[in-house]
């Protein structure tokens, strides 16, 4: 199976490859190549400004939680119909938690045969930046790093110097360079850190990196790499249809709820699910007709003061919430999902659903994979084995008494040992799931709205 694809890789952390990335998508989208983009590993904030810049939903690839086979279906099955895939990678080349690097964005590199483009931090180097990449090329020879693009280039001169110790100690290829941009900096502290839905003007921010990477890499030498990757085994790949909807589920979606992974939307419909959008922040009231809820998770900490101010629909949820309404709710939902939210001396009033209350935190509580026992208190059977992940920095407090769908085999969860609260028909947890990594989720969760009979 033909599918043209790079992996925009870095020796080590803030590289500047997310910048590249958006802008290869964009850059190549604006001149008419349909770009499917992939982010390697668990993260929500990327691949959103991946979707923008590409105009396609931007897909995980994570061998934790999907494993290697689901991981060439998803790539193959969301890269059909695209011109090229960009892969992201994600922390540096061979950083993994594995000491043989498995599950690193090399490994992911090498399963799916990409070529690899290094973004290079290139402050402060000069004739060292070939010893560096001297030893990428040779760290692990089976994979392919195809050429190296400047980063935070300070100016002609360094420029040449760069390019010098490179064609001369090595056999990369510079695809481009990229000066260092006011601009691109302030746009930078924002990338991975601030989803695109609370950009007031994203598309903006992803047009000036488009600009500047289209004028300064080679765009036709990154497609023609992307075209010389080999062929892949093609899969048989079933082709599900969503039935016609037999319930209504109520998804948050706005600027305090983005953290979705189109995967478990799809999987949703796919159970018979019609999914309708709310707005915890501007809508007085439920949708009608609602059979569940679905909360994601986001920063509900940074629009504490107008979740609270919407006191119509959280009064709303909560008595659906006491007359039996089933609801999923991950992170930032079981956040919103709880009696008050406190950050920076500030607390606000949230739903009250949940016996509990939020206290935010300057450091991460849970950070990480996750694997999670089933209980058999919620729709996941007992002792089914879920793999998921976590990062939030707030904190389950004052927590009255509740059962728990989940013991925490790895993670942190509520309280290191638990995650999950159940209480009613509400299931809350820090874990976000992934559908390809979890099965029976979706459909789960349809079959219990089912038999809950529950109607808005």
């Amino acid at each position: 199976m033909e599918i043209p694809r790079i992996m925009v890789s870095a020796p080590h952390r803030s590289s500047g490859k997310t910048t590249m990335s958006i802008g290869l998508c964009a850059a190549l989208s604006r001149r008419g190549v349909v770009v499917q983009p992939f982010k390697k590993g668990p993260d929500f904030i990327d691949p959103m400004w991946l979707t923008l810049a590409a105009g396609r939903d931007c897909r995980n690839l994570d061998l934790f939680m999907m494993g290697e086979e689901r991981i060439h279906e998803s790539f193959q099955r969301a890269g059909r119909g695209a011109d090229v895939a960009i892969i992201e990678g994600n922390m540096g080349l061979f950083d993994s938690t594995d000491l043989e690097g498995k599950g690193s964005s090399a490994d992911l590199a090498r399963q799916l045969g990409a070529p690899i483009i290094l973004s290079v931090d290139t402050r402060n180097l000069t004739r060292s930046i070939a010893p560096l990449l001297m030893g990428y090329e040779n760290f692990e020879p089976d994979i392919s790093i195809a050429g190296v693009i400047l980063n935070k280039v300070s100016g002609p001169r360094h420029e040449q110097k760069l390019r010098a110790a490179i064609e001369h100690y090595t056999g990369l290829e510079v695809l481009g360079s990229v000066r260092r941009n006011p601009q691109i900096g302030i746009i930078q502290r924002h990338l991975g850190l601030r989803p695109a839905r609370e950009e007031l003007d994203p598309e903006r921010a992803v047009d000036a990196i488009a600009a500047i990477v289209a004028d300064s890499v080679d765009l036709d030498r990154v497609e023609t790499i992307a075209a010389a990757a080999p062929p892949l085994a093609p899969l048989e790949l079933s082709e599900a249809q969503p039935p016609p909807p037999s319930l209504r589920i109520g998804v948050a979606q706005d600027r305090a709820f983005t953290f979705y992974y189109p995967e478990n939307l799809e999987a949703l419909r796919l159970a018979g699910a019609e999914l309708v959008p709310f707005s915890p922040l501007k809508d007085a009231s439920l949708p009608p007709g609602l059979n569940g809820l679905f909360i994601g998770g986001g920063f509900p900490e940074m629009f504490m003061a107008e979740l609270e101010a919407n006191g119509s629909l959280r009064e709303d949820i909560r008595r659906a919430v006491e007359r039996g309404m089933p609801v999923y709710a991950e992170c930032g939902g079981l956040m919103y999902l709880s009696r008050t939210m406190a950050w920076d001396g500030k607390r606000h009033e949230m739903t009250g659903c949940l016996p509990c209350d939020i206290v935010m935190h300057d450091k991460p509580r849970g950070h990480g994979y996750m694997e999670l026992e089933a209980t058999g208190g919620s729709w996941f059977e007992q002792g089914l084995r879920v793999r998921g992940h976590e990062f939030h920095y707030s904190e389950v407090v004052d927590l009255g008494p509740v059962d728990f769908a989940y013991r925490v085999r790895r993670g942190n969860g509520i309280d290191g040992e638990h995650d999950g609260i159940v209480a009613g028909n509400v299931l809350a947890s820090y874990t976000h799931l992934h559908s390809l990594g979890s099965d029976g989720w979706a459909e789960g969760f349809a079959a219990f709205v089912r038999r809950t009979g529950f109607s808005l």
